[in-house]
């Protein structure tokens, strides 16, 4: 070989080199967009619980999890089956419950939201243990009273719905804010529930109303009447407003509450609801999941 043929051959060789590479970078750089833009494109699950109990338990099933803070909020972010999944504590209560609902989706962008938790029982036909999915959910505290003098007393059967929603206005004034507002449970997350409602054994699972409110109702007649006029199957202390708040964003929302307790029924409280809760609440987080990375 000559000098000449010699060094073009080099020549070529360190071309083709260089191409070769700069394909293998393309191609590797290729990849790592893709793998990014599937990791943007998985917005967490939201799982909500208000206390303790009825969150850390959830948030102890999670792979990696980092805590997080946000006012008195905490937020634990983990994976389920490699999937991101978000355990809120929200603390108890209506407003803490708007909050940390608002928090979390300007904060996470989540894909759907979950909030569940305890409940105590307005329908006779529902036991301790028994699960209520939330095809709709309702504020039993926003209520109108009819006008009375001094002296003419108080009758709470009288009381009117008030939806605060229904315009700009005043409520109190506008005859339109006089209806019930329902916030209806996402389609998507009450299929998961179905689909794995055998995995729980404990009690019945149903669809129903979840009635919230900052009221704890101890008296039967007042109960019964709520669920009379307001179709409420549970009350708790929270769902409303996440579900309002949820609305707000147009974020996919689902209530699930477990009977602890049934006053209509003599139902006696049952902390380990709470728990037995959670664990079905993670099997309809897995279906989900399961549906949401097949579309």
């Amino acid at each position: 070989m000559t000098t000449r043929m010699f060094e073009k051959f080099t020549t070529l060789t360190l071309i083709s080199v260089l191409v070769v590479s700069v394909f293998a970078g393309c191609s590797s750089s290729t990849e790592s967009g893709a793998e990014a833009a599937k990791e943007k494109k998985q917005q967490p699950i939201i799982v909500q619980g208000p206390m303790p109990i009825e969150a850390e338990e959830f948030a102890g099933k999670l792979d990696d999890v980092k805590e997080e803070k946000s006012g008195s909020f905490v937020f634990y972010k983990g994976t389920l089956d490699g999937y991101p999944v978000i355990v809120t504590k929200t603390g108890k209560g209506m407003e803490n419950t708007a909050a940390a609902t608002a928090v979390a989706i300007e904060k996470y962008d989540p894909i759907a939201i979950i909030n569940q938790g305890t409940s105590g029982g307005h329908d006779p036909e529902l036991h301790v243990f028994d699960i209520v999915l939330g095809e709709r959910t309702v504020n039993l505290g926003s209520l109108k009273t009819p006008n009375k003098e001094k002296g003419e007393g108080i009758h709470p059967t009288e009381w009117i719905p008030m939806d605060l929603m229904a315009s700009e206005g005043s409520a109190g004034e506008d005859p339109d804010a006089e209806n019930i507002r329902y916030f209806e449970g996402d389609k998507d997350l009450l299929a998961a529930a179905h689909a794995v409602k055998d995995t729980y054994t404990k009690g019945k699972i149903v669809n129903g109303t979840i009635g919230s409110a900052d009221v704890w109702n101890n008296e039967v007649d007042r109960i019964n009447w709520f669920h009379k006029n307001f179709g409420s199957s549970v009350e708790e202390m929270e769902g409303a407003a996440g579900a309002q708040i949820a609305k707000a964003y147009d974020v996919p929302f689902l209530g699930i509450r477990v009977l602890s307790n049934n006053k209509v029924n003599d139902g006696e409280y049952n902390p380990d609801t709470a728990e037995a809760n959670q664990e079905y609440v993670y099997e309809v987080v897995k279906q989900y999941i399961s549906m949401t990375t097949e579309k």
